[in-house]
């Protein structure tokens, strides 16, 4: 039997692979997904992050889901352990497979977008997530016939999870409770920065489709040093996003009009926290190594045909909120 190690899966994106395959955040897991194994703990349980990675076929990291601040993509001690682990409890003849989870927010640096794979797996050491990145692969050349490694790279996701805890994304989710916050549209400097974006049933479909490849031991150069794939399905421009919010909050009476306010980039994270860093930075990229290598292809509802559900689901939780106070 193949034993499949998935941290975050009270996490909006573990939770949501965790239904596609197969404290309170425990219990709800437990009660819909009797027959997996419960292990609580957090990023910095390194002891526990080296054992049950030691033990593992497969290893699926979510740290997305396990932090509510900053971006847990970028916690190296836990990437570390997990290394440890890996490396610790297997051999040639087992093979571990895993299947880190970064963030294309380290395109940010950029102003424009790179196709070049090995431009993409040598970006500067400043580069958002790329120390965890870097010891990743760093952690797959020690013995890359024992620990195979990927890096799936999400872009900004939308759409209704499927977990058992978290079904909610961040950037746009914020940006939409923060318009009907404040009243008014929130554009940082011109509005003009770019970022790219994926449903979370696209993405959790990338996560199956290698977690297959991993299940059936096949190679094919997927892993390895340039195993870095990028999941996206267009991209948006932030500033008209905030517009389109606008509208619909206008249009559905939360707000009086679509009147626009300048945000500075400071001012912004003091109200909607880490979310906000991605409205002002351009992350373009293309997911052309999924499609290419993977056959994967994306098939959920774009962008456009979710944001009023978004928004109108962000006036919901306002609304519990206030009534819960």
């Amino acid at each position: 039997m193949t034993t499949v190690f998935i941290t975050g899966a009270s996490g909006y994106i573990g939770g949501d692979l965790l239904s596609s395959e197969a404290a309170t955040a425990a219990r709800k897991i437990k009660a819909q997904y009797p027959t997996v194994e419960i292990i609580q703990g957090s990023l910095d349980d390194s002891e526990t992050l080296v054992a049950e990675s030691a033990r593992a076929d497969i290893i699926i990291p979510d740290f997305t889901g396990m932090k509510d601040t900053a971006d847990a993509a970028d916690h190296l001690g836990a990437a570390k352990a997990i290394a440890q682990g890996a490396l610790e409890g297997h051999t040639e003849e087992h093979p571990v497979y895993w299947l880190h989870t970064s963030g294309a927010g380290i395109f940010s640096f950029l102003d424009t977008e790179t196709k070049d794979i090995k431009e993409i797996v040598n970006f500067p050491d400043h580069a958002f997530h790329r120390d965890v990145d870097k010891a990743v692969f760093e952690a797959g050349s020690v013995r890359p016939e024992v620990l195979k490694t990927a890096i799936i790279s999400p872009v900004t996701v939308y759409g209704q999870g499927r977990g058992p805890c978290s079904q909610r994304s961040r950037q746009i989710y914020e940006l939409a409770k923060l318009t009907i916050q404040r009243q008014k549209v929130p554009i940082i400097g011109r509005g003009l920065s770019f970022g790219t974006d994926i449903h979370i049933y696209d993405l959790t479909n990338l996560y199956v489709i290698l977690f297959e490849r991993a299940l059936s031991k096949q190679d094919d150069g997927l892993w390895g040093p340039e195993a870095y794939y990028l999941c996206e399905n267009g991209e948006h421009c932030w500033g008209e996003l905030a517009r389109s919010i606008g509208r619909i909050c206008v249009a559905e009476g939360f707000i009086p009009s679509a009147e626009e306010e300048a945000f500075g980039f400071e001012e912004a994270q003091k109200w909607a926290g880490y979310e906000a860093a991605s409205w002002g930075l351009n992350s373009r990229c293309r997911a052309s190594r999924a499609r290419l290598l993977l056959g994967w292809q994306p098939s959920a509802p774009s962008l456009e045909s979710e944001l009023r559900d978004i928004v109108k689901g962000e006036y919901r939780r306002l609304q519990e909120a206030e009534r819960d106070a």
